[in-house]
């Protein structure tokens, strides 16, 4: 199915649409018919993975099934922090693309920093190699700060294009975004829809979806796009991929902006995963 989804263009040039789909716990031939769903019915073009997600075989077997040409797709994976040393995340680049049967991927991204472990730089210069071979069309992270984010580019010489971090209602990272937005990354949300029962007692979105005649998570998605951040909601229910694509036919005002970024709060963290101690392998 043809749907209008706005773009969004890398510094290095790669286009990718503003909304992917999540493919988190979405394995088997239970996750591939969903990613197919995704794909052919609800019109998505990006799809997000990763090898701790175990189902990158998954998401290269959507991919064969699907209707859409590979080139028309955007596929991403991501380094775990046990692979981050240089060799060890070159060898793990190849089994991912071995794993999904792909002979490249889109974008791939180093999933944490683990600062402790010190390790992320050989992680990038790795990735860059990995681009270099053509493996990788481009290259990003996941839940960087602003001072791991120097570190690269001064360190290589080369930035990220894409920096995925927890991003929701309640927990807005304007700090981050702005310092995203300063210096040419682009802003990729993680659970952007937050806990569902969390937004769907919330009084706030509900009188803005009622306004609108939405639902509270397109009203959410709708937020995530006109801050300009790249939202990869996860779900196997086909309404609701559709439901959650469904929001380029209504803009949120100003104030309506303001209000849900006032939800925001200082342990708004789902998980207390703060990236300056949390390590993840």
């Amino acid at each position: 199915m043809s749907r209008f989804i706005p773009e969004i263009t890398l510094h290095d040039g790669l286009t990718l649409p503003v909304m992917g789909l999540g493919t988190y716990k979405l394995k088997g031939n239970a996750g591939a018919e969903a990613i197919q769903h995704a794909v052919d019915h609800a019109g998505y073009r990006l799809l997000d993975s990763a090898y701790n997600y175990e189902n990158e075989g998954t998401v290269g077997e959507a991919v064969r099934r699907v209707s859409v040409p590979r080139e028309e797709l955007r596929i991403a994976s991501k380094l775990p922090g046990r692979y981050q040393e240089y060799d060890q995340a070159l060898v793990t680049v190849e089994e991912s693309l071995y794993r999904a049967r792909l002979d490249y991927y889109d974008l791939y991204l180093i999933h944490w920093p683990n600062p402790k472990q010190d390790q992320y730089v050989e992680a990038w210069q790795a990735l860059i190699e990995a681009k270099r071979r053509g493996l990788i069309r481009s290259i990003g992270v996941c839940n960087f700060l602003p001072e791991h984010l120097e570190r690269l580019e001064k360190e290589t010489g080369v930035k990220p294009g894409l920096n995925q971090v927890e991003l929701h209602p309640f927990f807005n990272q304007e700090s981050q975004r702005k310092w995203h937005e300063e210096n040419g990354i682009v802003t990729q949300s993680w659970s952007p829809l937050v806990r569902v029962k969390d937004v769907l007692e919330n009084e706030t979105l509900q009188q803005i979806a009622q306004n609108h005649s939405k639902t509270i998570s397109q009203v959410i998605l709708r937020w995530h796009y006109q801050l300009g951040a790249v939202s990869i909601p996860k779900s196997a229910n086909p309404k609701r991929q559709v439901e959650n694509i469904s929001i380029f036919d209504f803009s949120l005002t100003d104030s309506q902006m303001k209000e849900i970024l006032k939800l925001t709060r200082a342990d708004g963290r789902m998980n207390n995963q703060d990236p300056a101690v949390y390590e993840e392998f």
